[in-house]
């Protein structure tokens, strides 16, 4: 097997993937070389060097009315893009095992651990290693295209690819508006850089309850994303919006 070769475009990439995301609309996507992470396991117990992911942006317009607390049209949105994500890695992970290599999706949304608060995996650490974004102040990925208005989809593999350039710093800046939105005052102001533990930037059990308390009718109280909708990298894709129309 082919050891995954890391590069900053994902030209060198099959010619087919290129494809199937220009197909599904997915203009921000790339590889990841997790080699050095612990995956979760194929059926036969193996785990996997690399992952696919990739980022589906979520609607601005909905993103701009959640500054101050989340709402219907957001937790629809939220619940939708989820549902594009999930379906999508399932084809992809078909499509691969299709043409030999293994795969695993990863579901979009799911506490596999719930005294922890956490997945089976970091989709956020694919999507570093990949090279789409970093880790913003308010404990989510940012990205260029989108800043932090996104889903993330992640499908594991041993699939030969051509592995993103892995982002090593935070692009915040001095800015602290998630920060100082933050309802529940969990947010640290903590810089991420890679290998930083969650709890240095974000209070996982504070956000958790606050959002339980006070937004339960939105998915059980797994909605709030205000510290997302103050970002100046996603309210940068309004501003480009307006000035197109």
């Amino acid at each position: 097997m082919v050891r995954c070769s890391v590069s900053d475009t994902p030209a060198s990439n099959p010619a087919w993937l290129k494809a199937w995301m220009a197909r599904h609309a997915i203009t921000l996507w790339g590889a990841a070389d997790l080699k050095m992470f612990s995956t979760p396991a194929d059926p036969a117990g193996n785990r996997f060097p690399r992952a696919v992911s990739f980022a589906v942006p979520m609607t601005p317009d909905i993103m701009f009315t959640i500054q101050t607390g989340p709402n219907r049209a957001y937790a629809d949105e939220y619940a939708r893009v989820n549902a594009h994500i999930n379906a999508l890695s399932v084809e992809l992970a078909e499509e691969i095992r299709n043409r030999g290599a293994r795969a695993r999706p990863l579901d979009a949304s799911v506490r596999s651990d719930p005294v922890n608060i956490k997945g089976d995996f970091p989709q956020k650490t694919a999507a570093t290693r990949a090279g789409l974004g970093w880790i913003g102040k308010n404990c989510q990925l940012v990205t260029r295209a989108f800043g932090p208005w996104v889903r993330l989809g992640t499908v594991f593999t041993d699939l030969d690819l051509s592995c993103g350039l892995p982002v090593a710093r935070n692009f915040c800046g001095r800015c602290t508006n998630c920060v100082d939105a933050c309802p529940a005052g969990a947010l640290t102001g903590g810089v991420w850089k890679p290998g930083l533990p969650r709890e240095e930037i974000l209070d996982v059990q504070k956000c958790d309850q606050w959002k339980k308390e006070h937004y339960y009718r939105f998915h059980k109280g797994h909605n709030c994303g205000i510290c997302s909708a103050v970002c100046p990298f996603g309210l940068k894709v309004l501003k480009r919006r307006s000035v197109k129309r």
